[in-house]
């Protein structure tokens, strides 16, 4: 007779991937094999807990109600095997942690090496790419993200604000004018950036929320924020780019930061992680030292 409770654990971190080979992969065991858990407890309940297509699992009703009761248990075993385990409890093996690519550069790497000295026993691995990545199917422990978090079945923890500022050249500034407003954007060559809805190529997001979005159009859209830099120092156009990208070539006159009539959106900078109760010490220590390292200065503001 299969584990009851292993059954449970296939079956919500099934319903979290959307996948029953995405929670084999998670819990060490083949795609078979966990669907012959989650047959069984259909078998034992008498309801179906999934609507199952090729591309996708989705609750039914009664599975939706299963999961709550589910991680409520789960939870509780979790906490009370965990208190009882805390004392001997450490940070150790692979942490494998995906950041996006100029703030993994600039302000995650030089973390690093006094992070190692504080935890001998985690090795990092450190996934550098601009493209949002699943978790789950990647097998990361954890991510940094900057932006609006998006509902998904990820725990996050803030780390810092990120404001985004709108600058140009002061060469480009010279030769096309100096735009006052949002609506001035709309005669200016504005550079998008191609992964992101808030500052892609046809509109940005202004205001507390985004609630304002100005039409914009250019000759240069890029998935990287410093390709876009790079041009916008030439002189090639206004850009929108978070500030921790846009910070030295501010600091260095390089770039001119504008004030429209809209303020610029703000970002958050979270920490990501797939929603366990208790997340792995290594997962822990690294998190924690995140917020703190952040807490105590943050290189990229310009204050």
């Amino acid at each position: 007779m299969l584990d009851r409770f292993t059954g449970m654990r296939v079956f919500t971190r099934a319903a979290a991937a959307g996948s029953l080979s995405a929670a084999g992969r998670h819990l060490g065991m083949s795609p078979a094999m966990a669907s012959k858990h989650v047959d069984a407890l259909e078998s034992r309940l008498g309801v179906k807990l999934f609507h199952r297509s090729t591309r996708r699992l989705s609750l039914t009703e009664a599975g939706s109600h299963y999961l709550d009761a589910c991680q409520r248990i789960l939870s509780d075993i979790d906490e009370a095997e965990a208190s009882v385990a805390s004392q001997r409890i450490e940070a150790t093996g692979l942490l494998r942690m995906n950041v996006a690519l100029t703030f993994g550069t600039r302000f995650i790497a030089p973390l690093i090496p006094d992070f190692s000295r504080r935890h001998p026993a985690v090795k990092v691995e450190l996934g550098l790419t601009d493209r949002q990545v699943d978790l789950l199917d990647g097998g990361w422990d954890m991510a940094v993200r900057i932006g609006w978090l998006r509902d998904s079945p990820l725990q996050a923890r803030r780390l810092a604000d990120c404001p985004l500022q709108v600058c140009a050249a002061p060469r480009y500034l010279h030769q096309w004018g100096l735009p006052r407003s949002v609506s001035d954007l709309a005669k200016h060559n504005c550079l998008g950036y191609s992964l992101s809805s808030l500052g892609g190529g046809k509109h940005w997001a202004f205001g507390e929320r985004g609630e304002v979005r100005a039409a914009v159009s250019g000759n240069l859209l890029a998935n990287n924020g410093e390709a876009l830099v790079a041009a916008a120092v030439g002189g090639q156009g206004v850009i929108y780019q978070p500030q921790f990208i846009v910070a030295p070539a501010l600091r260095s006159g390089e770039l001119v930061a504008l004030e429209l009539d809209q303020p610029c959106m703000g970002l958050g900078i979270h920490a990501v992680y797939p929603a366990d109760r208790r997340p792995p010490a290594k997962v822990r220590v690294m998190i924690d030292y995140l917020v703190d390292a952040f807490a105590e200065r943050q290189p990229w503001s310009l204050d």
